[in-house]
């Protein structure tokens, strides 16, 4: 069946001009036609509707295609212009006939204003709603500083083409960045790779975690990970916060916001406050503290029965009165937050009250920006005000992590992860409902490891309301998760060129990719990410689409070899061929710890749990089949110096260490010898996703002072750090 017949022209055009795909082709190269059922619910979900007129008698589809074409005519200005410095960046300027305009750039430091020329004669005219309107190139200087400008437009004597009816002089902006052509890698990565690990930092357990590995086990295992192994990092899975109270989404990757972090990541002890407690009330907080301790040694990760001992704990923290230099403090981290963290505190209170999902909330609560909202916010100010200095004691916790770690002599430090997305009802699809799509979820076609596809049940941002809103939810995101790090790792950077969007109600298999403006969303990183003096790991795994790994590389973001996944024609792929720009590693959270790969383990739960669309047998037959190509690889380089199963962990890191990859990442989970995966993609309570604990080779509970003894780590980052292209 060809596109043309079973998508109208008509729809098909007004999906390319939106950016909605009308095929694609599968990680094995397979063209799929997506249909017109998806083409129009995705389409719908960006505002854009078109009725049910699915042959060419029908008008709606035609309307919709004539007002998006005629969509940047009705305005001035772009409403975003995202730039390279150094470049001659040209864009429209759409001026009704006759008008007077004058162009200038507000710099960032608002100090500065640089008077631009608009040339005379226009390149194509068109009449829009009664009014002649020219399109004059502008071209902006290759001069501009690097930054958060403003583009602004004063118009005299025009009608408003917004409407013909409405005449007189007015001003309009276009937010203006101009970004690095290229973040830049620390020399001293270039002259020796960066070495570090991969913790899923809620399995590593202390005997003093409340169940739950927090930011004071983060500074620890940073601590020894650097002074004794000599590790440059620690990536850490994201910390973004969940719901203010119990009970807790497991899933790191299903926050209720990627703009805060959780404080669930708390040591409630390491408060300053806490040793100004009264005897009583100190009491108090250690006996919940002691109240978690039995769970460190549980083979479970119970984050609602931890939170809701920290909870209280930090309750009766918070009581306790500040110094003044530290009210002042706490003040500033408010002020510096706004107005992004009265909102987030505002829907912690809220959700506390009427539950986390805030579409069942109140109809005047739903909105807000309304005024139920902000007298709810006034009428709670000290509920609003507790999590806001939640936020500010996570801050400062995981300001110390980052402190401690490059302390121990760490070149990077810790390397935070940001998620695709947010929760469908929490936080962020409240505070920005109206810059996500409605009706539609993230997720992934099929491909070799996930055959049915995924879902990750997440608003995506839609691509026009990023670019209205000059990408500030985008540039608020990725500003905090560089805030006090060394480095972020975007998971699934792929989804800055386009997502895979699926209509509510449909399979993962019957989505498609939404285009995003990849050169303002990298521009925004590039700039942000220079200005942290960061790195960036970009997760570029599954179906790639031909050029996006080249530009993520010219623009010095980082890529992600995992070993397993770099084969051709069923063998390994020699190591001394991975690529130099990127982090290199064994294995990643989404398949089991080396030990249970080389088990077969990632074939017998999927099994279990339905998820093999093919023989069952075939699929073991060749998942040991490339185990078999990849232990006679180590073989032949003399890395195999035993039988036992964690001497052939042993051997495939040794393997590894031969790629010239400027960052090598560990597992934890490998230093400890586990088996289990931590992560099933494609199931949600089918599998215990995200609550399994640290474990070694028999399966028994490892915590962190148990790491620190292990005689496998040692191993393991030995012959990491002993090999490779320096």
């Amino acid at each position: 069946m060809t596109l043309t017949d079973a998508v109208p022209p008509a729809l098909a055009e007004l999906a390319e001009r939106c950016g909605v795909a009308t095929s694609y082709e599968d990680a094995r190269g397979v063209r799929h036609d997506i249909s017109t059922r998806t083409l129009r619910s995705v389409l719908a979900a960006m505002g854009v509707r078109t009725g049910d007129d699915d042959d060419e008698s029908g008008t709606t589809t035609r309307e919709a295609l004539e007002e998006v074409r005629l969509r940047p005519w009705r305005r001035v200005l772009p409403p975003t212009i995202v730039t390279r410095q150094g470049s001659g960046t040209r864009c429209g300027v759409h001026v009704p006939r006759g008008a007077t305009v004058r162009l200038s750039v507000q710099l960032e430091d608002s100090a500065s204003t640089l008077d631009l020329e608009l040339p005379d004669a226009p390149q194509e005219s068109i009449e829009v709603d009664g009014v002649i309107i020219d399109r004059v190139e502008l071209e902006l200087p290759a001069s501009l500083p690097l930054g958060w400008h403003r583009l602004v437009a004063d118009i005299a004597d025009a009608s408003d083409v917004s409407g013909p009816s409405v005449h007189g002089s007015r001003t309009v902006e276009s937010t203006l960045a101009v970004s690095p052509r290229s973040i830049p890698v620390p020399a001293d990565l270039t002259r020796r790779r960066g070495v570090g690990l991969a913790a899923q930092i809620y399995q590593v357990r202390s005997e003093r975690s409340w169940g739950v590995g927090d930011l004071s086990d983060l500074a620890e295992l940073a601590d020894w990970a650097g002074r004794d192994l000599g590790a440059d990092f620690v990536l850490v899975n994201p910390m973004h916060a969940g719901e203010p109270y119990p009970p807790v989404e497991p899933s790191p990757y299903l926050p209720t916001t990627r703009r805060f972090a959780s404080p669930l990541y708390l040591r409630p002890e390491q408060i300053p406050e806490y040793t100004a407690l009264s005897t009583e009330d100190r009491q108090r907080v250690d006996d919940l503290a002691r109240s978690q301790h039995h769970s460190n040694a549980v083979d479970t990760i119970d984050r609602d029965s931890s939170w809701g001992a920290k909870v209280d704990a930090l309750r009766i923290v918070f009581s306790a009165p500040l110094p003044d230099d530290r009210a002042r403090e706490f003040d500033d981290f408010v002020d510096e937050q706004e107005p992004g963290l009265h909102r987030f505190a505002t829907w912690c209170a809220l959700a506390a009250e009427s539950g986390p999902d805030w579409s069942r909330w109140p109809l005047e609560l739903q909105d807000p920006d309304s005024d139920a909202v902000a007298r709810y916010a006034q009428d709670h100010a000290e509920d609003v005000r507790f999590h806001q200095w939640l936020q500010w004691h996570v801050a400062q916790q995981r300001a110390g992590a980052q402190r401690a770690a490059l302390s121990a002599g760490m070149r990077l430090g810790i390397l935070h992860d940001l998620a695709v997305g947010v929760h469908p009802t929490g936080a962020d699809a409240w505070a920005l409902h109206r810059s996500l799509a409605r009706g539609v979820t993230v997720g992934a076609p099929p491909d070799a490891y996930n055959q049915l596809g995924q879902d990750w049940s997440q608003p995506p941002l839609r691509p026009d309301a990023l670019a209205e809103q000059g990408y500030r939810p985008f540039r608020d995101i990725v500003r905090a998760a560089l805030r006090d790090s060394g480095g972020i790792r975007i998971d699934h950077i792929l989804g800055l060129f386009r997502l895979w969007w699926i209509p509510a109600g449909l399979s993962p298999t019957e989505g498609t990719y939404v285009r995003y403006d990849h050169e303002a969303m990298i521009g925004v990183l590039a700039l942000e990410a220079l200005r942290a003096g960061a790195v960036v790991v970009g997760e570029d795994l599954g179906t790639v689409a031909p050029g996006v790994r080249e530009e993520l590389s010219e623009r010095g973001v980082l890529g992600t070899s995992v070993m397993w996944f770099e084969q051709e024609d069923g063998q390994p792929i020699p190591p001394e061929n991975y690529r130099r720009l990127c982090m290199a590693s064994v294995t990643t959270h989404d398949l089991p710890p080396t030990a249970g790969y080389v088990d077969l383990v990632h074939v017998d739960v999927r099994e279990e749990l339905g998820q093999l669309t093919g023989d069952v047998e075939q699929e073991r037959l060749d998942a040991a089949a490339e185990i078999r190509s990849y232990t006679e690889a180590v073989r032949q380089r003399d890395h195999l110096e035993g039988d036992a199963p964690e001497d052939l962990v042993v051997a495939l890191h040794e393997y590894l260490a031969a790629a010239p990859s400027l960052l090598y990442a560990v597992s934890v989970a490998d230093l400890a010898g586990d088996r289990r995966p931590v992560n099933m993609p494609g199931t949600s309570e089918e599998y215990p996703n995200w609550r399994v604990p640290l474990t070694g080779s028999r399966g028994e509970v490892v915590s962190l002072e148990g790491l620190r003894g292990s005689g496998l780590a040692r191993r393991v980052v030995g012959v990491v750090r002993g090999g490779g292209v320096e």
